[in-house]
């Protein structure tokens, strides 16, 4: 859904303004995308929780230093994922069993979309246990590969717009995502993985 700028300036004012049931709304039209920044990142369903509560609570903390330069679900977006990170890098300082987020190199990088797109997804998960392969798959990859597959597969957003949530350049979200399709290929053709 395209952000609708008139839509969002109105919830912000309502929120600052602590107009009732507010920032409830707002919760509720960005949650979704809160725990498609989040889970991917974190995994662990109840820290998962915990940091999209942490997020809103900052977003709520913040909003009035939000100045409608980029659309407000980016700006959650980004908050959602910086707070993500810290938790997981946090959680690998103490001896959590996190796993540690991959590097953001982007040697070897493919440039173009089509190499990007040429796992189809929809055909992994056209019947339950498809689906359920896929999603074993997907959570053996690494954190921020996981989160990047989500923004642009679940959430639908562009490199462009997941570069200005994640800080991270677009080559390197190409090459993540590149590097992922082929390691879900790789976990879905073998006979223990799927056979298709």
């Amino acid at each position: 859904m395209k952000p609708d700028p008139q839509h969002e300036r109105a919830l912000v004012e309502a929120v600052l303004a602590r107009a009732p049931g507010a920032f409830e709304r707002l919760v509720r039209e960005y949650e979704g995308l809160c725990w498609h920044c989040v889970h991917p990142i974190v995994r662990h369903a109840d820290d998962a929780r915990d940091v999209c509560q942490e997020t809103f609570l900052r977003v709520f903390r913040h909003l009035g230093q939000y100045r409608f330069e980029s659309p407000l679900k980016f700006w959650i977006a980004r908050i959602a994922h910086s707070i993500a990170l810290r938790h997981v890098q946090r959680e690998r300082r103490i001896g959590g069993d996190a796993a540690p987020v991959a590097p953001d190199d982007d040697a070897g990088a493919p440039a173009r979309e089509d190499e990007i797109d040429a796992f189809d997804f929809e055909a992994a998960c056209d019947d339950e246990a498809a689906a359920r392969r896929l999603h074993a798959a997907i959570a053996r990859l690494a954190p921020i590969q996981r989160s990047l597959l989500t923004l642009y597969h679940i959430e639908e957003l562009s490199i462009p717009d997941i570069a200005a949530i994640t800080a991270l350049p677009a080559g390197t979200i190409k090459s993540h995502l590149y590097r992922s399709r082929l390691r879900l290929r790789e976990l879905l053709e073998t006979p223990t993985g799927a056979a298709r």
